[in-house]
């Protein structure tokens, strides 16, 4: 036996005048009508009504349909997908030189930044170890970019400055250094190296 899930409940007395609900005793009253809040409760005892018997039609229609209990260990899982490493936005110059103070500022905002050493325990790196780590290996292009650095440097220090160590080695976190960097990479690309 099926229900149908579109069978309605027994009819809500309503007042023959107004077609709204009637109160709760059954009798309308003659010349007044309800207020909102009335005809919204008395739509809602209806919607109420209408939902339990569609439930009890959906359990009576559906209860003779057997299920087999789903083995969850059986169903294959896919991997967690691996991580992206961030990119690094195009290095904006084209001098070897610039780009490379350029990458090394860049690697001072990844790694992180340190004081007395090219690379802490953390991987923080100093100026010098950032463009070391940058240069790839290449000592000549590593001794141009310190030189371009010192100089940016000691343009708006002073020449007391002795070297990019104790300049790096002078400040308590890393944000003169990176920056004194990446104007060091305007100063190259500007002489073209």
């Amino acid at each position: 036996m099926q229900l149908s899930s579109h069978a309605t409940p027994a009819p809500v007395p309503t007042d023959p005048a107004s077609g709204a609900p009637a109160p709760p005793d059954g009798r309308p009253e003659h010349g007044r009508r309800p207020g909102l809040e009335a005809r919204m409760e008395a739509a809602k005892r209806h919607m109420d009504a209408r939902l339990t018997v569609a439930a009890l039609a959906y359990e009576v229609n559906t209860a003779h349909i057997d299920t087999m209990p789903v083995d969850w260990s059986r169903i294959p899982t896919a991997p967690a997908p691996a991580p992206i490493p961030p990119t690094r936005p195009p290095c904006p110059y084209t001098t070897p030189v610039a780009g490379l103070l350029h990458r090394a500022s860049l690697r001072l905002r990844e790694a992180g930044w340190c004081a007395g050493a090219l690379v802490d325990e953390e991987g923080a790196l100093c100026s010098q170890g950032a463009i070391r780590r940058e240069s790839g290996g290449d000592r000549r292009l590593e001794a141009q970019a310190m030189e371009v650095l010192l100089e940016a440097i000691r343009r708006k220090f002073g020449p007391s400055v002795e070297s990019v160590p104790t300049f790096n080695d002078a400040w308590a976190d890393g944000r003169e250094p990176t920056r004194m960097m990446e104007q060091a990479s305007v100063l190259a690309d500007a002489r073209g190296i």
